[in-house]
């Protein structure tokens, strides 16, 4: 830890969540300051560069400078009156929950960033490869990095739904506008999900915050739901619950997330994955565990129960996709996967015991660097071979990886293990805390049906196993290509330079996991305490 005072790091928080506005501001100018390139479209892209690398810098000072003695308690604060008439605060701050998920948003915001840069330099990109303007795509992808972060930063429910909805048009744009085939349609599901969702989970929060006189976080999680009757606590779980299980995605809720990814740019699948995910986990941790735990006890069989159905249906879909002659989408895939993957965090959280919310947090961490990966990873072979159909990889373009480009091949078998959740790298710690927490429910649930989830979660990881390693074998062991094929470039220095820290990050993790539950887990026995220790 770096002794930093609490005015810096006050100052630090503030400018991770103002940063990106300013930059994206800044991107629709005529000529951002100080920058200078071969083109616009190069000098705007460096301008996302060094935006998100700002943002990133400072998030690793704010992380060196965090106490990690005292995860538990909330840090970098910030609060000020803002609405008065309705009791709305400026309130951030962060604790051992939130800190990595800003670090993780603003580390992958910052290699998407770098990477549109170095793609748009090493390809000389026609405009509709990069969006027909780029701008746009900076000014979007900087806006999106600000909602997100703010998302994991504020302490005030009315300040967590207007963050929480920031993020939809920027993410709307990217894959209307910059997205493959389908993307009109599956950028129109995106929304109109989302905001349905969101409509139900702002008459949640209303009802929460009216029936306990404040919206602010910290003090209805330290009440404990003791100002809320147990019946509003259950209508104010359902509704907000909805929302976020629309966010995560939770079955059968999921629908809008296969066509999101499919037709979405690698960038935005990336962080589609990556961060935007975890929104809606995120809030069944800070919110609902905390402020109504009643209403959580009642619900939290049904939670589970989708979970496992999610866990299975994810995992089912993945192995129709990968199956020789179904001709499944790669990108597809992989989105299937995070509804497994998602359904094992929410199963973590149904537990509510602080081994299964550890689970579900350090999944989430995982899932991000993972999955991100994997995209990143699709998004470079569809550019060297034209397609993730997986039966036209298979029989003509990307066959034999191993072979035509070993560094590639390796990284994406790397993350095929690493995601069905193989001891020693990051996926396999949350999946096996959110079982175990499952094993032995909070007092007061019944024990036998969470015994018969942790059973259909324990096949649910047999059956990734499955459809990964089809995927790897198909894809990076397939036959001798044909000999008239052109040569398939491997890793370039740009993409190496971008999923480096995922595959660093995903083995640390792996290897030492007590870095991340050493701040999560006492942040989260403080919460699910009501506040108290």
């Amino acid at each position: 830890m770096i002794d930093i005072n609490d005015t810096v790091m006050q100052f630090l928080l503030l400018f991770v969540v103002v940063a990106p506005l300013v930059g994206a501001a800044a991107a629709l100018l005529p000529a951002p300051p100080g920058l200078k390139g071969t083109s616009p479209d190069q000098a705007v892209l460096r301008h996302g560069v060094t935006v998100t690398g700002a943002v990133l810098a400072a998030a690793l000072v704010l992380a060196a400078g965090f106490d990690h003695g005292e995860p538990a308690r909330m840090q970098a604060t910030t609060d000020i009156s803002w609405i008065p008439a309705l009791g709305i605060r400026l309130h951030f701050g962060i604790d051992g929950i939130s800190l990595p998920l800003v670090v993780l948003t603003a580390l992958l915001t910052f290699l998407c960033a770098l990477y549109s840069y170095f793609k748009q330099q090493h390809q000389r990109l026609a405009p509709r490869a990069t969006g027909s303007s780029p701008k746009a795509f900076v000014a979007l992808l900087l806006v999106l990095e600000s909602g997100t972060l703010a998302t994991f930063a504020v302490l005030d429910l009315l300040l967590f739904f207007l963050a929480f909805e920031m993020v939809l048009i920027p993410m709307y744009f990217l894959i209307a506008r910059w997205g493959g085939g389908q993307r009109a349609e599956a950028a129109w599901k995106f929304i109109l999900y989302t905001l349905l969702g969101s409509v139900v989970m702002l008459l949640g929060l209303l009802l929460i915050g009216l029936n306990s006189g404040t919206f602010d976080m910290v003090a209805l999680a330290t009440d404990n739901g003791r100002g809320l009757t147990t019946s509003v606590q259950v209508i104010a779980v359902l509704a907000v619950g909805i929302g976020l299980a629309v966010k995560t995605p939770m079955w059968p809720l999921h629908s809008w997330l296969p066509d999101a990814h499919t037709a979405a740019p690698t960038v935005g699948s990336v962080l589609l994955a990556g961060v935007l995910l975890k929104m809606g986990t995120y809030g069944f941790v800070r919110i609902l565990l905390p402020i109504a735990p009643d209403g959580m006890r009642t619900f939290a069989p049904y939670l589970a129960a989708f979970a496992v159905v999610g866990i299975i249906y994810g995992s089912l879909a993945c192995l129709a996709l990968a199956r020789q002659g179904a001709k499944g989408d790669l990108k597809r895939l992989i989105a299937y996967s995070s509804v497994g993957h998602m359904g094992f965090v929410l199963l973590g959280i149904a537990s509510m015991t602080p081994t299964g919310v550890n689970g579900a947090l350090f999944a989430n961490i995982a899932h991000g660097l993972i999955t991100g990966l994997l995209f990143f990873l699709v998004g470079a072979l569809k550019d060297r071979t034209g397609t993730t159909d997986l039966d036209t990889l298979a029989r003509h373009s990307g066959a034999a990886l191993y072979g035509r480009a070993p560094r590639f091949g390796g990284l994406l078998a790397f993350g095929a293990v690493a995601s069905l959740g193989l001891p020693g790298l990051a996926g396999f710690w949350g999946e096996m805390l959110a079982l175990f927490g499952a094993f032995n429910p909070a007092d007061g649930l019944n024990r036998s049906a969470f015994l018969t989830f942790v059973a259909i979660g324990g096949f649910g990881t047999l059956l990734t196993a499955a459809y990964l390693l089809v995927v790897v074998r198909r894809v990076c062991m397939g036959p001798r290509p044909e000999p008239d094929l052109p040569q398939l470039a491997d890793v370039q220095r740009y993409e190496f330079a971008a999923w480096t820290p995922l595959v660093a990050l995903t083995v640390l993790a792996g290897l030492w996991p007590a870095l991340l539950l050493g701040l999560t887990d006492p942040a989260v026995q403080k919460l699910l305490a009501g506040g108290k220790g």
